[in-house]
């Protein structure tokens, strides 16, 4: 346990240093969220500027976590992944500090929004509301950062990472319901966000911080906190099932992936050489 939370602070440090980043991210959320409330307004939604933010909150858990990719190949490019390695460390530890580290960040941002939120209109009728959404921003960094571990595992160089991940964020960004309601889709794009898990992520936590879990299916519906497929509802409680099926099965192949990853053959670009060896 020394070693994941000696990881675990190594990365919160580095991010609590980068204060122009920190600053950045709790401006942009605001600016989409008035930029977006105007969409959403032509929709069924009862109070839009919840409901925009509750996405907004999900969506920024779901990007920092996700980053963690990022911070493990410059790691590894950089050196310092190997010399980890050489010392007597579990790579299962030093995947476990990432994840946690990542998780720990996004759901802090999360957090640092949802209270901001507090003084334009976000209010609970519960106390058990704010716990509850807590833990499923946990769970949500925890499922992502599983994710994004995996893609930092399976890429050979920071280059390709670049590409690939912006070719998978970009789609499960816009086709969840953040940025863009779903109803005003394209059919087609409609049937592809139904593969998106961020999907189910948005509309359960949207249910959740919404306090609207126990509505009709009729009203969830309307409002894009469930959906209907071929007759089927999936509810917000089945919503959170699949975001959990997503994270373990990801959680088994980051673990799985980063533990047999070849570190010294991955590089900053594809013909990239060690100065040294020149």
């Amino acid at each position: 346990m020394r070693i994941v939370g000696a990881l675990w602070l190594r990365n919160i440090k580095l991010f609590a240093r980068n204060r122009v980043q920190l600053v950045l991210l709790l401006i942009m959320p605001f600016f989409y969220l008035y930029l977006l409330s105007t969409i959403f307004q032509s929709t069924a939604v009862e109070s839009p500027i919840n409901y925009v933010l509750a996405g907004i909150v999900i969506i920024v858990v779901f990007q920092t976590s996700l980053n963690i990719a990022t911070s493990t190949i410059e790691d590894i490019v950089s050196g310092y992944m190997k010399e980890v390695l050489v010392s007597p460390v579990k790579r299962m530890q030093i995947a476990a500090g990432q994840m946690l580290s990542s998780t720990t960040i996004a759901s802090l941002q999360g957090v640092l929004i949802l209270i901001i939120g507090y003084f334009i209109g976000m209010r609970y009728t519960s106390v058990l509301t704010p716990l509850a959404i807590l833990g499923f921003m946990i769970m949500v960094g925890l499922v992502f950062s599983a994710f994004g571990l995996f893609l930092a595992a399976a890429v050979k160089n920071s280059q390709t990472f670049q590409i690939v991940s912006v070719a998978i964020t970009t789609p499960i960004t816009f086709l969840c319901g953040v940025y863009v309601p779903l109803s005003l889709l394209p059919e087609g794009l409609r049937y592809v966000a139904l593969f998106n898990p961020m999907t189910y992520a948005t509309a359960f936590f949207r249910a959740l911080s919404l306090e609207k879990m126990s509505l009709p299916a009729d009203e969830l519906i309307a409002e894009q906190l469930a959906f209907k497929v071929s007759g089927f509802v999936i509810t917000p409680q089945i919503s959170i099932l699949i975001v959990f099926s997503f994270g373990v099965l990801f959680l088994l192949l980051s673990t799985l992936a980063f533990s047999k990853v070849d570190f010294s053959r991955i590089n900053r670009t594809p013909g990239s050489k060690d100065i040294f060896q020149q």
